[in-house]
């Protein structure tokens, strides 16, 4: 298995408990490490061989513009499913991280592997 990746991907979400919150979206960081075989697309040279990052990138963004979740844990659980059901993957790792919640720290996240 190969692995396609796409690191600290910054989106739009709303997620949250608190009222501060829920009232407005949040950018988060997302790192992506995406589990396919590349062995056709290293043959044919073709984008439609592979993952284009660029759309799981633009899809990603419009799928969390408009979602809210209550904590990284299900945020996390929406990405791993949705790439395994929309690109094939065989197996994903997802890091996502709230930027600058606390003093003193600069990211608090979580990272989850799931496979078909």
């Amino acid at each position: 298995m190969d692995i396609i990746f796409i690191e600290e991907l910054r989106a739009e979400t709303w997620i949250g408990i608190y009222p501060r919150e829920k009232a407005m979206s949040q950018t988060v960081e997302i790192s992506l490490h995406i589990g396919v075989s590349t062995a056709s697309a290293g043959a044919s040279d073709d984008i439609r061989d592979t993952v284009d990052y660029a759309v799981v990138v633009e899809r990603l963004r419009a799928d969390l513009s408009g979602s809210h979740f209550n904590l990284l844990e299900k945020l996390a659980e929406h990405v791993a499913t949705w790439l395994l059901e929309n690109f094939a993957a065989q197996w994903v790792r997802v890091s996502i991280a709230k930027l600058g919640m606390m003093p003193g720290v600069k990211r608090v996240g979580v990272i989850i592997e799931r496979s078909v």
